[in-house]
């Protein structure tokens, strides 16, 4: 198949870059910097996302599913990276004026990476893709906003939408709080957390680039088109079954001591780190029960697997 990427130097998109021109395919990536050569399977369109009139207008040739990564990123304090406005204009308005090209000139598929947190921080029950709307920020209002204008457009025109809206993904190099919390079970640092009862759903990158490979295919996943997909790893674990099992993977051992989860709370309160203490404390559960059973994807690799990759990785690139 051919593909066009955008977002392909991210953490997810290097990974499905490298994972696709493995399988044989061809892709083209819209990056802002051009800092790698084209090759056979590999076309660079440098282009800033926020001016899509500089694309080539031969950008869409061939391409049979585009694959929409870019986004502008949130951080988990308020002093989010730029104004509001900014997410609007990046994760809503671009989105939607890349579909609109792409439908206009032919493409069968568009594939747009969401994120659970529209959904909001928290679960009381596991989230399914009907669960109430709830974005907490400018990021995910910008996501959900985008989510449907992009219905919109697949119900007006020929194109398929695809939408993907993932818990915490986490692989070799993760970045943010994940690549954080490795860091710190890698010193082998005392941390108060081992008494957290909480449960999480994550998704492995392996499984996240596999679920979005498996539903660019037309042919493999005709029950995709025009639907909203949540994905995980379908095995949820507390935040300290989760650190003890990095310890593991790692060959650390886990230095957790029991702190009452309700004095932390009050603490982070304190020093106005709530949403931190949510996602360290607070449960957020995927039900992904509906990509199993409509589309019949399975995870192809578990957690405990991912988290060996990770260690590994991280071990060669120390002797590098």
């Amino acid at each position: 198949m051919n593909f066009l990427i955008t977002g392909s130097s991210g953490f997810v998109g290097s990974q499905l870059c490298d994972t696709l021109v493995k399988d044989g395919h061809y892709i083209k990536v819209i990056v802002r910097h051009k800092s790698i050569k084209s090759t056979k399977s590999i076309e660079i369109i440098q282009c800033d996302l926020e001016n899509l009139n500089d694309l080539p207008q031969d950008i869409f040739k061939g391409i049979q599913c585009v694959i929409h990564l870019a986004a502008r990123a949130h951080v988990l304090s308020k002093r989010f990276l730029g104004p509001p406005s900014e997410f609007t204009l990046i994760n809503r308005d671009t989105t939607i004026r890349l579909a609109e090209l792409a439908s206009s000139n032919g493409v069968e598929r568009f594939i747009f990476l969401s994120s659970i947190g529209v959904h909001g921080l928290h679960s009381l029950v596991p989230f399914t893709e009907s669960s109430p709307i709830n974005p907490h920020d400018s990021y995910t209002q910008s996501k959900i906003e985008a989510e449907v204008l992009l219905l919109e457009i697949c119900n007006s025109s020929n194109m398929e939408v695809v939408i993907i809206r993932p818990p915490l993904v986490y692989g070799p190099n993760a970045p943010g709080n994940f690549g954080t919390l490795i860091k710190l079970v890698k010193r082998s640092l005392p941390m108060p957390f081992g008494a957290i009862n909480n449960l999480r759903s994550f998704v492995a990158l392996y499984n996240l680039v596999d679920f979005i490979i498996f539903c660019a295919d037309r042919m493999r996943s005709p029950n995709a088109a025009n639907q909203v997909f949540l994905v995980s790893d379908g095995e949820d674990v507390s935040t300290t079954i989760l650190l003890r099992k990095v310890a593991k993977a790692y060959g650390v051992r886990s230095h957790l001591f029991p702190i009452p989860v309700l004095f932390m709370r009050l603490v982070a309160k304190l020093i106005r780190k709530n949403d931190m203490a949510e996602r360290l404390f607070g449960n957020l559960q995927v039900d992904s029960s509906k990509a199993r059973d409509l589309l019949g994807w399975v995870p192809i690799i578990t957690m405990d697997d991912q988290l060996k990759i990770m260690a590994e990785s991280d071990k060669d690139s120390e002797k590098k």
